[in-house]
């Protein structure tokens, strides 16, 4: 079965009619898409709880999920690519992050961008995965039914939420980021615990039951709420707070695996007339490709680790995926009462395995779609936060750390040096508007953007035409380009006016039972830290291990993959991590010899490295050229990068200059 059903709400131009190139005009097709997937199917099976799942008079399991798609007018038009954004948190991400589409309001028509998918011809599919997802203009939501015993009775069992506040509250809801929340079964329960650590992974006190409830304050009264809990004297900013109680809410959360599978599948085999509605793409995709980021790089490592790159009549889906910032993890997206959002250090999304294949070639993210013969290419893409983050390292170094493990033939990985999670840009600043998020130094603002579109191009001509992909570039032993956490943390301590993070962000051994996807242990045993490695460094601070963009290799500042929380949003001296994400930072260098000398900085100044604007452009171009050479840029790309340097050579000397002469 599948998708049995394509409901389309609207079909209208996209950006306005715009013409990108010889493709043309695109349109922009919304609506709903409905399923039916058989429980005892072989592949539909490894889905938790869909055995549990009530059942229509065929004796399959029914659900929906709001879609998009964005594509050329004339689909003979089009490259033949399906190019499948798995959304993050019910939002699209390919514009921003493979267009450098601007950020607007999630009410906001999608913005095109600098149009580069468009131009190549892609067809962008999207479709809501999550159950969660609040209600809300811009957002894509999955809908899937809750599990029931087979008395008919719901299924209740324990679960835990978790909470790092960036300022003080007296109310949290029972969900992560306001997503829609599970429920607590009794509200005067005293079975339920409340905890508090100053760090992640710090000593754990027991918060007394009298002091908090579950309920919301409201004028200075505490009014019941089994979607709430309030503290008396209020939550800190900084702390760590974890709430342990039974809820009844099952949602079949692993179903939103088999939308992603079951929608791209129907859009490329479907006839013209099927499923209730003409396929809008009947005949026109020759391939299919997944791009997800953060959240949904993680989301399609899952996918792989469960097999379900094959729909139920075993036909491949996807021939190319490109997993941005997920590191060596996975998350909560098949598991009962499964948070997909949560990042908690204490989740299933920091269990094993890690690697694509282990040494034994019986275990890993790839060892099933491998057996089942529908392996894709997989084309990794991370920034320095994953390894700051605890978990890079591990998707290619044996457990203990202590030795490199060699990716499969059909993997490529890069780590794009001096990066963080998030696309960056300027403005400088030291906190993120939209979060609050401030750190002790400034954000870090180098775009990685650039780098993905080359890791596209790729992955299509490596599908496409079997053309290797430039060769993988991430921090290993055999190079000797990679590093324990602690063995910088000195070198960053003497930098004048910096501050190295106390608490790093760390990955502990767990254990939830014999069943990762039904927990009987709750919360989980906590074992030994996994090892944290990250990249080398230059002696200017600034990473070696990977692709270095213009911005690394010719550099202003050093740009790292972490930063460390500001007193203002408490938490200080752990890593700057709002919400789980590790969040980088950027250290400028001294303008002048004699600003140097006189902070203590052993770093060149700006002034001893380049003796003007044009020479910092002309050696920005050269490396930028040398890197597409290279196969990491494409040549479009070139001039993009050069105008950043010079936008970030006046941001940097120009502002500091401009100070400098009020003073």
């Amino acid at each position: 079965m599948g998708l049995t059903r394509l409901e389309i709400a609207t079909r209208r131009p996209f950006a306005g009619g715009q013409t990108f190139g010889d493709v043309g005009r695109y349109e922009q097709l919304d609506g709903v898409a409905h399923f039916t997937v058989d429980p005892a199917h072989d592949d539909n099976a490894v889905i938790a709880d869909i055995g549990l799942a009530p059942r229509n008079g065929d004796e399959l399991v029914e659900f929906s999920a709001d879609f998009r798609i964005i594509k050329p007018v004339d689909n003979d038009h089009g490259n033949g690519r399906l190019l499948l954004d798995v959304l993050n948190r019910g939002k699209e991400l390919a514009l921003k992050n493979l267009n450098s589409a601007p950020d607007g309001p999630p009410d906001a028509d999608p913005h095109p961008g600098n149009g580069f998918l468009m131009r190549h011809g892609y067809t962008l599919v999207w479709c809501g995965w999550q159950h969660d997802v609040p209600d809300g203009p811009g957002l894509f939501r999955c809908r899937v039914p809750h599990a029931r015993n087979p008395d008919g009775s719901p299924v209740s069992g324990p679960i835990v939420i978790s909470f790092q506040p960036m300022a003080a509250t007296d109310t949290q809801s029972l969900s992560d980021r306001e997503h829609q929340p599970y429920p607590a079964n009794h509200l005067e329960s005293w079975d339920s615990v409340l905890t508090v650590q100053e760090y992640e992974d710090g000593p754990e006190a027991v918060i007394p039951r009298e002091q908090w409830a579950f309920a919301r304050l409201v004028d200075g009264r505490r009014v019941p709420d089994a979607a709430h809990i309030t503290l008396e004297g209020g939550f800190e900013a900084g702390k760590v707070y974890r709430v342990l109680y039974e809820t009844s809410h099952a949602p079949v959360v692993g179903l939103g695996l088999l939308a992603t599978r079951d929608i791209a599948a129907w859009l490329r085999y479907a006839d013209a007339d099927a499923a209730g509605a003409a396929n809008p793409l009947a005949g026109a995709l020759g391939r299919a490709y997944a791009y997800g980021r953060s959240q949904s790089g993680r989301f399609l490592r899952q996918m792989l680790h469960l097999g379900l790159n094959r729909d139920e009549s075993g036909r491949i889906v996807f021939e190319g995926m490109l997993p941005n910032v997920a590191g060596g993890k996975m998350g909560e997206f098949n598991v009962r009462f499964g948070q997909p959002s949560s990042l908690s250090n204490r989740s299933v999304n920091n269990l094993p395995p890690f690697l694509d294949l282990a040494p034994d070639g019986e275990d890993g993210i790839l060892a099933a779609v491998i057996r089942r013969e529908v392996a894709p290419k997989v084309i990794y893409t991370n920034t320095s936060s994953e390894y700051w983050g605890g978990h890079g390292a591990l998707a290619h170094l044996t457990p203990d750390g202590l030795a490199d493990v060699a990716l499969p033939g059909n993997v490529r990985s890069w780590l794009f040096c001096g990066t963080q999670h998030g696309p960056a840009n300027l403005p400088l600043s030291d906190t993120n508007p939209d979060t609050g998020a401030r750190g002790t130094q400034a954000l870090n603002y180098v775009d990685y953007r650039p780098l993905m579109r080359a890791a596209l191009y790729h992955l299509d001509r490596w599908v496409t035409h079997d053309a290797e992909p430039p060769p993988n570039r991430y921090p290993n032993h055999a190079e000797r380009t990679i590093i324990y956490v602690h063995d910088v943390a000195n070198w960053f301590r003497a930098l004048p006016g910096v501050e190295f993070p106390d608490y790093q962000k760390t990955i502990h051994r767990l254990d939830f039972g014999p069943d990762r996807a039904t927990p009987a242990q709750i919360p989980p045993a906590v074992g030994a830290a996994y090892p944290s490695l990250v990249s080398s460094l230059d002696a200017d601070g600034n990473e070696i291990g990977g692709v270095r963009l213009p911005a690394i290799a010719v550099p202003l500042a050093t740009y790292t993959g972490w930063n460390v929380r500001h007193a203002d949003i408490g938490g200080a001296g752990q890593a700057l991590a709002p919400g789980g994400t590790v969040v980088g930072g950027a250290i400028p260098f001294a303008l002048t010899r004699a600003e140097r000398l006189a902070s203590g900085d052993v770093r060149p100044s700006i002034e001893e490295r380049y003796a003007s604007r044009d020479e910092y452009l002309a050696r920005v171009r050269e490396y930028a050229d040398a890197l597409a050479a290279a196969g990491y840029l494409l040549a479009e790309d070139v001039a993009v990068v050069t105008e950043q340097g010079g936008q970030v050579y006046d941001a940097i000397v120009g502002v500091r200059e401009a100070v400098a002469a009020d003073d």
